[in-house]
């Protein structure tokens, strides 16, 4: 029994490097598909932040490593492991996972599933690398964008259809299970990981939320008020542009223009005058093509 272990640790760690070569960060796994290395905070006494800026391993996905020596101290400390992760969203591939579960309730297919979003969306999925999982499901690989974070998610996009993204990790061919093997479908063994359709991406990414438009609040901005309203004759424009200017860099420029505007009539400054300074540094500090700096007044 202890032979056969160790000949599955050693299996482990043989797929494991293979994958790092091909540069997919890996990190040991246990026989339930679990990171295999306990984390090195678990007696703090508090659940930890740490995501290996310790230095210490122990965090999981967080210890995926390409780095040969690396992938072999992991595997050192965690002789246990039968199994390796394959972090996801990482530099180069940024790997993105769809994971197609199998239903034994027969309540679902996700495969059925995945093809009905591919027709309703008009996409379909390159030929790729295909991992098959000891439940009768598979795990498709694709890559993303590296500027463009995929989370995860279970059943989001149809039911049985889970996601690994960012932070997130598939469990590689060649790992053993307490229920069985993960390997390669047939014919993807020499397949680099596909790009992602466009239009399966935007599904897989949720939409920014919109920005609100730039308000004034109460205290936005009141302390720019007030240094225009300090002004002395001679510098009442060269405040108020500054002002301005500063209004704008921070994004409340036009909900604060006209409270500049009437500070500065309050000063003696001409409303006309006032509101052209403030359009100069709107044109200044947003890029406009009339970058006009005020004379300095002499009123």
């Amino acid at each position: 029994m202890a032979i056969t272990a160790r000949q599955t640790a050693a299996l482990a760690l043989a797929h494991a490097l293979s994958a790092a070569e091909r540069g997919l960060p890996v990190f040991p796994l246990t026989a339930h598909k679990l990171p295999a290395l306990p984390s090195p905070h678990r007696n703090d006494g508090r659940r930890s932040t740490c995501r290996g800026a310790c230095g210490l391993p122990g965090h999981g996905v967080h210890d995926a490593t390409t780095d040969p020596a690396a992938v072999r101290a992991l595997f050192s400390a965690a002789p246990w492991a039968t199994g390796y992760g394959i972090a996801c969203g990482r530099s180069p591939h940024h790997l993105i996972g769809i994971d197609l579960d199998v239903d034994t309730t027969g309540g679902s297919d996700s495969a059925a599933s995945l093809r009905r979003l591919a027709l309703h969306h008009l996409f379909t999925i390159p030929p790729t690398i295909t991992v098959l999982t000891p439940s009768g499901g598979r795990h498709i690989w694709l890559t993303g964008p590296p500027d463009v974070p995929v989370p995860n998610s279970a059943s989001r996009l149809a039911p049985g259809i889970d996601i690994r993204g960012t932070g997130g990790y598939l469990v590689g061919p060649g790992s053993v299970t307490a229920h069985g093997g993960y390997r390669l479908a047939p014919g993807t063994a020499d397949l680099p990981p596909a790009p992602c359709p466009r239009a399966l991406l935007r599904l897989l990414v949720p939409p920014a939320r919109p920005r609100p438009p730039a308000t004034a609040r109460p205290d936005r901005g009141r302390g720019l008020v007030r240094f225009v309203l300090a002004a002395h004759e001679g510098q009442r424009n060269t405040r108020l542009f500054w002002a301005a200017c500063r209004a704008y860099e921070h994004g409340f420029g036009d909900a604060l223009a006209d409270a500049l505007v009437r500070a500065a009539v309050h000063t003696g400054l001409p409303e006309h005058e006032a509101r052209a300074t403030v359009e100069s540094a709107a044109r200044l500090t947003t890029g406009g093509t009339g970058r006009l700096r005020p004379d300095e007044d002499h009123r």
